[in-house]
């Protein structure tokens, strides 16, 4: 594909997706002010603090480069089960980040000040308060600012990750694009955060330079004080303009997280496009037969994130799979039975967690291994038992959360006396295009992936038929059931009126035609008469 080529089709996908495109943008936007305007509320004072009880910086700093040495993916892994998912744990996250170049900057600007421009001004009776709003902040505030410059530009960047929760923002793209292997998609969400990045920069370059005083020097390192410019933070021209917009800030934040509130059935997702389709066909057989709001909480992450949101009362329902809530939350072992499995986790879920299985949906989205058909041909591979006979030659590449789970690798492994090379951690997305550029030789699969079509991949039969039955199932919290009984009457429109094939043909249309998930969710349901 040449450059001209690839360019009209990113352009063409822009114009058609610029409303989610739009709406995305101003998600971030709001997330991102949320955690700077924390970091400077609580970064400053803690910088001023710590010169004025000197034995507490070290401690203070120390902390602080700790946790920003902390990888970002398990510093969400410990905020989830404190503050749950959605814009909580994620402005958090970014919070504590921005806050090390805040409060190292505003500690380095006021240590650094000339003592005896301290000293003149105690000379002259001013009180400590006065020393440190007239003369210690306007002289440290050019360094203060490249803190906040530094934090800001970082935090539009660390956001993204907030799409990984739910939360929103141009990573939803981001992380969509990966899982589909669209390119497209994934420069959709990046470029508006570069440029977000440089806006956010340049924004408070200007700011700088409005809120620093005349008389400060900065272009030789040094910092002083201009004969007659005594600069104060609540008279000086600058401090209307911070005021300005801090209040506009804070006013864009406000309605965007609390205008949003009131009475409504979350639908939350996992991170992948099947996931993604279910979740829209629930919440859209809500939003036009009921008169329930709906919120959509998509593309959350793996099972674990998504059941502990149910469990902690974040989101209301979601689309299980019979074999993860048996084998991946129950801890049980593999049934083979579907209606075992399905009686089992029905009831445990409903004794123990207050949840509710309603009717299956009517695929087994079950696990599977595949390769390419050139690889199947040369080792004459139809079933995983003739993998495991030459697995030491192989490459597996897989998701992170089926190398971890006694239903995937794990449990494979021993079952099928799988020895493979090496096992390499992945993306959903991204293990297909580790196959298709050479640098795995076998991935796992669910048996209704789009991506199957997609890629011409062989799918191994599981002869063993180690895998649990995986039937994708509506779960609701009994409480929101019992509150709104019309829920049970939508959602059972789907009982059995999709099929693996039917399933395969909605995942290849997102997977492979770069279709929006909600709109092949929204067109099934109309085909079939459930909305119109």
């Amino acid at each position: 594909m040449n450059f001209i080529t690839a360019t009209n089709e990113f352009w063409s996908f822009i114009i058609t997706r610029k409303a989610e495109i739009f709406r995305l943008i101003i998600e971030h936007i709001e997330l991102t002010f949320m955690a700077v305007l924390f970091s400077l509320a609580i970064g400053i004072p803690l910088g001023i603090l710590i010169t004025r009880v000197k034995k507490l910086a070290t401690p203070v700093l120390g902390l602080a480069s700790v946790i920003q040495a902390v990888p970002s993916m398990a510093l969400l892994g410990f905020l989830i089960p404190v503050l749950g998912i959605g814009s909580k744990p994620a402005i958090a996250m970014v919070f504590l980040y921005s806050l090390l170049p805040i409060v190292k900057n505003t500690y380095t600007g006021l240590m650094n000040i000339n003592p005896d421009t301290l000293e003149a001004a105690e000379g002259i009776g001013l009180t400590k308060g006065q020393i440190l709003k007239m003369i210690q902040i306007p002289l440290a505030l050019p360094v203060i600012m490249t803190g906040v410059r530094i934090s800001a530009v970082t935090a539009v960047g660390l956001m993204t990750i907030a799409a990984f929760i739910g939360a929103g923002g141009l990573g939803y793209m981001v992380f969509s694009g990966v899982q589909t292997v669209n390119n497209n998609m994934i420069l959709a969400g990046a470029i508006p955060a570069c440029l977000l990045a440089l806006l956010m920069d340049f924004i408070i370059s200007k700011i700088e330079k409005a809120v620093t005083p005349k008389g400060i020097k900065t272009a030789d390192g040094t910092i002083k004080v201009g004969g007659k410019n005594k600069f104060s933070l609540s008279k000086g021209p600058g401090s209307k303009v911070v005021l300005a917009i801090i209040s506009i800030a804070i006013i864009v934040v406000t309605v965007g997280f609390y205008g949003k509130k009131g009475s409504t059935i979350v639908i939350g997702s996992k991170n992948f496009n099947e996931q993604l389709i279910l979740g829209h066909m629930l919440a859209s057989l809500l939003e036009k037969n009921t008169d329930l709001k709906v919120d959509r909480k998509m593309n959350l992450g793996g099972s674990s994130v998504v059941f502990n949101a149910a469990k902690a009362k974040e989101i209301d329902a979601y689309v299980e799979y019979t074999g993860t809530g048996l084998v991946n939350i129950m801890q049980h072992g593999p049934v083979n039975s579907p209606d075992e499995a399905y009686k089992i986790v029905k009831d445990h879920f409903n004794e123990k967690y207050n949840i509710t299985w309603l009717d299956p949906l009517g695929f087994n989205n079950t696990y599977a291994l595949a390769v390419k058909k050139d690889l199947a041909s040369k080792y004459n591979l139809n079933t995983v038992s003739d993998l495991s006979k030459v697995s030491k030659d192989l490459i597996l590449g897989c998701t992170m959360e089926f190398a971890n789970r006694e239903d995937g690798y794990l449990g494979m492994k021993k079952a099928y006396d799988l020895n493979f090379n090496d096992v390499k951690s992945l993306d959903g997305g991204l293990r297909y295009n580790s196959l298709n550029n050479n640098q795995a030789d076998v991935i796992d699969a669910f048996a209704t992936d789009g991506l199957l079509k997609a890629f011409d991949l062989k799918v191994l039969e599981d002869d063993k038929e180690f895998f649990p039955p995986y039937y994708a199932v509506p779960v609701v919290r009994n409480e929101v059931l019992e509150k709104h009984p019309e829920i049970k009457t939508e959602f059972k429109k789907l009982s059995n009126a999709i099929s693996e094939e039917t399933m395969r043909e909605l995942n290849y249309k997102v997977d492979k035609l770069g279709e929006d998930p909600r709109k092949v969710a929204d067109d099934f349901l109309k085909e079939k008469g459930m909305i119109n």
